[in-house]
């Protein structure tokens, strides 16, 4: 399905006042090194606005210093290559370029990404075509989620075009504007909503009617996502907070078992059960176990993980894992408490495939 937006007035109409308020926190003053405040000089001597963006700006609002920061630009590729040359200041990977990302480093010590705002012109529900904009606002209302739509500029100030900001407080995990809409640029984020679903949202929160009929009309598009970018996903929520409640969503109401290659009849006792002795915070914090733990207690049989790892590319390492508990899972519940018995089913299984 392929997606033609023009969007030099959509977001005029249907955006909220827009809504500014000044950010003084500690997490957010600890983010200016020498290194980012000559970035941020730079861009202001040269007539253009640097912005932190995204899920940096949602983090600094919740009082989470953030471990990874995205900036926006309205500054072109080009003008930035241009700024970046004249003050022989290093480029990297410049394969982001096309969707207007440049990675500089500055003095040798930190990178920053930053990228030209832009608009989703063409989408086909996996990487979209990009127009590049000089209006924030623009920007923003073509993000998937409401909590990550946020800009921060250098001075303190956040720039909430979309409502982000009551969404954060309410801990509400909300598309900007249309769900079908934003989900039809890229079905991926069908997993993505989930995700920030069990991240963020109150434990035993429900979800917005809206949002889960969103999902179930537009499951179909999940089937031209690579099995890669699934994964990618679907293992964070796997040992995310809230994974039980989440993946019984997932799988019983909006029936996407089919789209991963899970079983017909997940047994979500043992997926519970596992859940369950991994929960140090029980369902108010993520699990301590790793991913192909969790995703084990979804299958049964062996040709269960066969068939996942076809679609979801796992890694080898990861199917093996995922393989080695379900055939000794009965077995091994009789030596839960003897370390040496994990110990050995291991290296022997490591023996027997040659390792």
């Amino acid at each position: 399905m392929r997606i033609i937006r023009h969007f030099s007035k959509i977001a005029a109409v249907i955006a909220r006042h827009p809504l500014k308020m000044r950010l003084d926190s500690p997490e957010f003053h600890a983010l200016f090194t020498p290194e980012l405040k000559k970035l941020s000089s730079l861009f202001a001597s040269n007539g253009f606005e640097l912005r932190m963006a995204g899920g940096a700006v949602r983090d600094l609002l919740m009082g989470v210093r953030p471990s990874d920061v995205d900036f926006a630009t309205d500054a072109t590729p080009t003008q930035m290559k241009e700024i970046f040359t004249h003050e022989q200041i290093r480029m990297l990977n410049k394969n982001g370029e096309e969707h207007g990302t440049i990675t500089c480093r500055i003095d040798d010590k930190e990178n920053f990404e930053i990228t030209t705002l832009r608009i989703d012109v063409v989408c086909d529900g996996r990487r979209a075509a990009v127009k590049f904009t000089k209006d924030w606002e623009e920007d923003a209302f073509r993000r998937d989620l409401t909590i990550n739509s946020l800009f921060l500029d250098l001075d303190g100030f956040v720039h909430d075009y979309t409502g982000g900001i009551e969404d954060i407080k309410n801990r509400r995990i909300s598309f900007v504007g249309d769900p079908v809409i934003r989900l039809q640029e890229d079905f991926l984020r069908i997993l993505r909503y989930f995700r920030f679903f069990g991240r963020f949202a109150p434990v035993g929160a429900t979800h917005e009617p809206k949002n889960i009929e969103a999902i179930i009309e537009c499951k179909d598009g999940l089937k031209n996502i690579s099995g890669e970018r699934l994964w990618m996903e679907f293992n964070k929520i796997l040992i995310g907070r809230m994974a039980s409640s989440v993946i019984k969503e997932m799988l019983l109401t909006c029936k996407l078992g089919p789209f991963l290659c899970l079983p017909e009849n997940v047994g979500f006792d043992e997926f519970e059960r596992v859940a369950k002795v991994n929960s140090p915070k029980g369902e108010d914090g993520p699990l301590a176990a790793a991913p192909s733990t969790l995703l084990s207690a979804l299958f049964s049989k062996i040709e269960d993980v066969e068939r996942f790892q076809s679609r979801c590319k796992c890694s080898n390492a990861e199917k093996w894992l995922c393989e080695l508990i379900v055939q000794k899972r009965e077995e091994a519940m009789k030596h839960k408490n003897d370390i040496n018995y994990f110990k050995y089913a291991i290296l022997d299984e490591i023996f027997e495939r040659g390792g």
